[in-house]
């Protein structure tokens, strides 16, 4: 097993983080953690962001990851903040060979048949479907995953707790992304940890 797939297999359900206040950060993920949700994704879409994940990581039984990783710039920085994993939105060649050599797991996103071969072709065997919805939905992956058996997947983009039970139906989906666990503005810690609760108690293939 390798240690992203170890990673995707510990929660039905990542959180995907947008967080503008790095003084919200250890609430979130105590909460989070709290709730059953382990695996937390922290995006770079925010200057707070690499502090965030620093402040998460301090959190006991948190494995905290960095999304949005674009390049390498952006790769080393997440090692550098306490990242244990690195998600991207999309799968360049650059990118792919920065993280293998920096032997950090890796969940690039795909979208395409040819966007797996690739990731194929660089070892790579576990794949964010991204944007879930926006590319086809459950249809499309149920088509992409025909050809590639031993693939599995975490869609992303789209989903919320009403349709995450669809697609952890998928044979080839290992977990899902999801935004809704955290809602904008303040914390309300009670209110996280309650949705988390009710993600982590979702059926799971795996």
């Amino acid at each position: 097993m390798s240690e992203i797939d170890r990673i995707m297999g510990l929660s039905p359900v990542i959180p995907v983080l947008v967080v503008h206040d790095a003084a919200h950060a250890r609430p979130i993920a105590e909460a989070l953690v709290a709730g059953g949700l382990r695996v937390l994704e922290v995006t770079l879409r925010t200057e707070a962001a690499l502090d965030v994940i620093t402040e998460m990581a301090r959190v006991e039984g948190a494995v905290v990851g960095a999304g949005t990783v674009l390049n390498e710039a952006d790769l080393d920085a997440s090692i550098e903040a306490g990242a244990e994993f690195i998600v991207s939105p999309g799968l360049t060649d650059g990118l792919a060979k920065a993280a293998i050599a920096r032997r950090i797991p890796f969940l690039p996103g795909i979208a395409n048949s040819s966007d797996i071969m690739r990731g194929l072709d660089l070892g790579l065997d576990r794949f964010k479907f991204f944007p879930a919805e926006a590319s086809g939905g459950i249809k499309a992956l149920k088509a992409l995953s025909a050809p590639f058996g031993r693939i599995r997947f975490c869609p992303t983009g789209g989903i919320d707790l009403e349709r995450a039970p669809q697609w952890l139906e998928l044979p080839s989906v290992r977990c899902v992304g999801g935004s809704w666990l955290v809602p904008p503005g303040a914390p309300d810690v009670t209110e996280i940890r309650d949705r988390a609760a009710a993600a982590s108690q979702l059926a799971t293939t795996r």
